[in-house]
């Protein structure tokens, strides 16, 4: 058997690991920047009732047209720009990539950043290129990478905005500028949008070849696997190609317009999560042998003493507090761990931990 997977199995993708999620039963689970915060029981009963009357011995609508409508309605997107549809961002990636995807054909983005962006390239057989951040603030080096830029003439270039993992939001000006150098499509990832007040999804149209990408899973309905794509028409209409029929199951599909047609709920959330960004922030600040990023997103990256990422990471989960441990991700990423900002109770624990470690 081994002979036979060595034989017909790429030997990039033999070369990888598959993306672990670790398991987090009985944990506070502060890795996955996730919404903390559960639905008021008397909007849960509603949304119940509407899955009462759902048809699942049917198809969804294919296109979902209504949740379209709804999410035009409630994200603000511009009316002359294209919708399309993914299950979650990582679906929306791979469209693009299998939609562009030749030999010799290059990504481009920069690093760290989402690792999806280099995997599924890799899975379409196209080449990543990253381009590494300013190690002192994790801003773009914008020389570095229009030199880039001109030299591997890149089909798709991602811009996470704010990025993960660092959490900062980029300057305005270089994105304009990468737009404006680059010969094929710009994603801006507008996957923290809930957690920022900054956006370029009302810049649509600017540019011929700017495209903005969400997801809701960030302000709080992670289960539903849920992305959408906005940009011109024409770029959409071909990229739909290469979409998979009936991708958004007709559940998530009903469970989406309901939460957007409660989206005040939602809002208070992500608003009460950037009140705890604030307050984690400032506590992490005062813990003297830590040095914490300011974020635009409902994660804190944190940098520790040296040599101490590990024992952190592993002390934590000993108290039941499970985080991501960015230590050996990348060589920008020594000594860093990521916090996702959760409820005010397990903040107090995360910190109590902290200081009790390092004590």
């Amino acid at each position: 058997m081994r002979a036979l997977i060595e034989r017909l199995m790429r030997p990039e993708i033999r070369a990888l690991n598959a993306y672990h999620v670790p398991e987090a039963t009985g944990l506070i689970k502060l890795d996955a920047m996730e919404n903390p915060y559960l639905w008021p029981e008397s909007l849960t009963s509603e949304w119940l009732d509407a899955l009462r009357v759902v048809a699942l011995n049917r198809y969804p609508d294919p296109s979902g047209r209504v949740l379209q409508e709804t999410l035009r309605e409630t994200m603000a997107i511009p009316d002359d720009m294209g919708l399309l549809l993914g299950n979650g961002s990582d679906e929306l990636i791979q469209m693009l990539a299998l939609a562009v995807a030749k030999p010799g054909r290059t990504i481009l983005s920069v690093d760290p950043g989402f690792v999806m962006y280099r995997m599924i390239g890799l899975f379409a057989g196209m080449d990543y290129v990253g381009v590494p951040l300013a190690a002192d603030d994790f801003s773009i080096d914008l020389p570095a990478t229009l030199e880039a830029i001109e030299r591997t003439q890149p089909s798709l270039i991602y811009l996470a905005y704010p990025n993960n993992p660092t959490g900062n939001r980029f300057d305005a000006d270089d994105m304009v500028r990468i737009i404006e150098a680059a010969p094929g499509l710009v994603i801006v990832d507008e996957a923290y949008s809930p957690f920022t007040d900054s956006s370029f999804l009302g810049l649509l149209g600017d540019w011929p070849n700017l495209l903005v990408m969400r997801t809701v899973s960030k302000m709080g309905l992670a289960g539903l696997r849920l992305g959408y794509l906005a940009g011109p028409t024409d770029w959409l209409t071909e990229i739909d190609k290469v979409r998979l029929p009936y991708n958004i199951n007709v559940l998530t599909q009903t469970s989406a317009i309901f939460a957007l047609q409660h989206k005040s709920v939602l809002d208070a959330q992500t608003h009460a999560i950037r009140v705890e960004r604030a307050r984690l922030f400032e506590s992490l600040t005062r813990i003297a042998t830590l040095h914490a990023y300011p974020s635009d997103a409902n994660f804190i990256l944190v940098r520790v003493p040296e040599g101490q990422a590990n024992p952190l990471f592993t002390g934590l989960r000993e108290r039941r507090i499970l985080i991501k441990n960015l230590h050996g991700a990348h060589p920008l990423l020594h000594d860093c761990l990521r916090l996702t900002v959760g409820l005010p109770e397990e903040n107090a624990a995360l910190i109590a931990a902290l200081q009790a470690l390092l004590a």
